[in-house]
């Protein structure tokens, strides 16, 4: 199955064509109207209303870890992957409520600035390097591999090097030409396609295999349910809190996530994005997680599980809707990518070049920020391929967080609610935390040395909360054991979460009454629950 090709008509290859035509146009269109400098080009002037926040969070999220990773992940391991999608509606609440608000009061152009605020300087760079490292590492090239794996199994013109590259090469154009403003545009139109792609291959799928009452016969009780054993292989109930990490580190500091929700219009309009994006997480169960079992009962014997979509995609849709199908899938790698270079440029631009060379000019800024699009697209298309060496797309996203993520949320999340905490123990917590999670990560999940020396098997969701509670340790015990070392409190305090805030905004009702945060957030917590109980 893995040198299988789909068959795709002429009707379809139009259908991408234009798409690819229409997005690049979009971003010469937003090149000409573009304003503001490099806070236009970075933030879009920070002007961006809840729909397109919402729609373009969702979309820079569905990406390789999802058309591609989520149904090969439901394939091969059932419905417990979507614990990793009910989690981000779950983040996204609380970063809504707690953290949104200290990042547009402190006016940051980057989530690593933040910490430099908070703490000191240390932080910033420490952090802004490694998520310049993850964007190229793990974001841009996981995207292009997911799409270069699918477009190389549609079409014999082009293998995964040659797919790879055309995508990079588009992504990378209108992303260079029109900075945020093009990027969230395009997700909001990639959000809306993917949805409308999924829902109709979900359909179909659902069809074929007999309608509902017939979509679980057959598969194993394992595969049914959200929560399994502490012993699972997969996602033991011990590791949810691990997934929680995850979710932290991906909704709430990640550049390539947060960027749109700090070129919001105010906090209300980025509340409400956010939370939107929250509900648009949860019917990812039946677009991206249930094809996955729809495949399993109809092709059993795929050579490898990332192959559920596309073989769901061209054996069950007609011509035409192929095409839409995969330009959905493009859109979805597209959202990923621009993002991912859109924000790479942020950080170097506005972490490195700013502050070293205060005097640039807005010009030089912008044209410094596509440089590095430029050549992080490049980057990403010639890594991208060595992906495959992991045994699916999903396991190489998750277990490589999961080792070097959580001692760096510690440091946000703590220096929110806990004021005396300082710069020492911020920067160092950062780096003890990377010195032996990469190591660890290596050992465990890549070489294989761990087992081999005879060391007990613990999951990677599992390793990630022992990296959080290493990280609490150490930050609290460095912060303390240096209290002389103080800031100007009165700085602090406009930083780290405000109580009275909170009550200011979630104890009075607002209109209209799709701006009301009370509401948003309540419906959003009752939907939540509802799908866990539904397939506990």
């Amino acid at each position: 199955m893995g040198d299988a090709k789909f068959d795709l008509s002429w009707i379809d290859f139009t259908v991408v064509a234009l798409y690819f035509v229409a997005i690049i146009a979009h971003g010469v269109y937003v090149s000409r109207k573009l304003e503001g400098g490099s806070e236009g080009y970075f933030l879009a002037g920070r002007t961006l209303p809840w729909y397109l926040i919402g729609f373009s969070l969702f979309a820079s999220n569905m990406s390789g870890s999802s058309f591609v990773g989520l149904m090969g992940g439901s394939y091969a391991n059932g419905v417990a992957i979507f614990n990793y999608e009910w989690t981000a509606a779950f983040v996204l609440i609380l970063f809504a409520i707690f953290i949104l608000p200290s990042y547009l009061r402190a006016k940051i152009a980057t989530v690593p600035e933040f910490l430099e605020f908070r703490y000191d300087v240390r932080s910033r760079r420490a952090f802004s390097l490694f998520t310049i490292l993850a964007i190229m590492f793990i974001d841009t090239a996981g995207a292009l591999y997911a799409g270069g794996l699918v477009i190389s199994n549609v079409t014999e013109y082009l293998n995964i090097w040659t797919a790879v590259a055309l995508l990079a090469l588009v992504a990378g154009l209108y992303t260079i030409l029109g900075g945020l403003s093009a990027v969230v545009v395009t997700d909001t139109v990639q959000a809306v396609l993917l949805i409308v792609g999924a829902a109709a291959l979900f359909w179909i799928g659902l069809d074929e295999v007999g309608g509902w009452s017939e979509l679980f016969t057959g598969i194993e009780d394992s595969k049914r349910h959200l929560i399994l054993p502490a012993s699972d292989d997969f996602l033991p109930w011990t590791g949810l809190w691990g997934v929680v990490l995850l979710g932290f580190y991906y909704w709430t500091i990640n550049q390539f996530v947060v960027q749109r929700t700090l070129g919001a219009k105010d906090l209300r309009e980025g509340q409400v994005g956010a939370l939107f994006a929250g509900f648009l997480k949860l019917p990812n169960l039946f677009l991206m997680i249930l094809p996955g079992l729809i495949a399993l009962k109809l092709y059993p014997e795929l050579e490898t599980p990332d192959l559920a979509f596309p073989t769901l995609a061209f054996e069950l849709m007609p011509v035409g809707i192929r095409g839409l199908i995969m330009a959905a899938l493009i859109a979805a790698i597209m959202s990923s990518l621009d993002s991912a270079l859109n924000s790479a440029s942020t950080l170097v631009v506005k972490d490195f070049v700013q502050p070293l060379k205060p005097d640039v000019s807005e010009v030089r800024m912008v044209a410094l920020g596509r440089i590095v699009t430029g050549i992080v697209m490049v980057f990403g298309a010639v890594y991208s391929p060595f992906i495959g060496s992991f045994e699916s797309l999903f396991s190489y996203f998750q277990s490589s967080l999961s080792y070097i993520v959580p001692t760096i949320v510690v440091v946000y999340i703590l220096g929110l609610f806990v004021p005396w905490l300082n710069g020492t123990g911020a920067f160092w917590t950062i780096v003890a935390g990377l010195a032996i999670g990469i190591p660890l990560f290596l050992l465990k999940e890549v070489t294989g040395v761990w087992e081999a020396v005879g060391l007990p098997e613990i999951h990677y969701t599992v390793m990630s909360s022992i990296m959080m509670m290493l990280g609490i340790v150490l930050h609290f015990g460095l912060s303390a054991a240096t209290r002389t070392e103080r800031r100007e409190q009165e700085d602090i305090d406009k930083l780290v979460w405000s109580r009275g805030e909170f009550a200011r905004t979630f104890t009075q009702l607002e209109a209209p009454l799709w701006h009301n945060r009370v509401l948003w957030a309540g419906l959003l917590s009752a939907a939540l629950i509802g799908f866990i109980v539904w397939f506990w």
